[in-house]
């Protein structure tokens, strides 16, 4: 059965609608990094707090206090250190994101409109694989995303769970 490049442009326009959008993919990861900085900022904000205690009336009390506040601080160090190495690559996943989507629309775009000249014309194997290449770019787009907000997801709940150690502790 010989296949025509009109038989795949409901296929290239659906590729390309896709990569066109593929910028807002950024959507799916801004929300959670934006979320574990504003909880890294409370947690500093909830520690200098706890650092003041004024209710630590006896030397004894302000010592341990003190040490227990110096260790969530080391935690809260560590986390933050953490966190801030893989900025670096998250920022990096962040401009991919944009990469796979320029790539992407243009390579749809460039097929719906070659699809669109040569119609009724058969399609080779070099269109196929250029046609499930443009939709390469959509999931590669997606992977990065998706990792980029479980990974600072999971930061957010880890200094949650500092957050929530200082509450019932201190």
């Amino acid at each position: 059965m010989v296949v025509t490049w009109g038989d795949f442009q409901a296929v290239v326009q659906l590729s390309a609608g896709l990569n066109v959008a593929i910028l807002s993919f950024v959507d799916i990861s801004l929300p959670a990094i934006q979320e574990r900085r504003r909880v890294f900022a409370k947690a500093r904000q909830e520690l200098e707090i706890h650092r003041k205690n004024p209710h630590k009336r006896t030397p004894a009390e302000k010592e341990q206090h003190a040490e227990a506040v110096d260790e969530l601080d080391r935690r809260l160090f560590d986390l933050w250190r953490e966190t801030s190495a893989f900025e670096s690559i998250e920022d990096s996943l962040m401009r991919s994101t944009g990469v796979f989507g320029i790539f992407g629309a243009i390579l749809s775009l460039g097929l719906l409109w070659y699809s669109a000249l040569h119609y009724d014309e058969d399609i080779n194997l070099t269109g196929q694989v250029l046609i499930i290449l443009s939709f390469c770019s959509l999931v590669g787009a997606f992977l990065i995303n998706f990792f980029t907000a479980s990974k600072a997801s999971s930061y957010a709940k880890r200094c949650n769970e500092i957050r929530e150690h200082m509450r019932v502790h201190l």
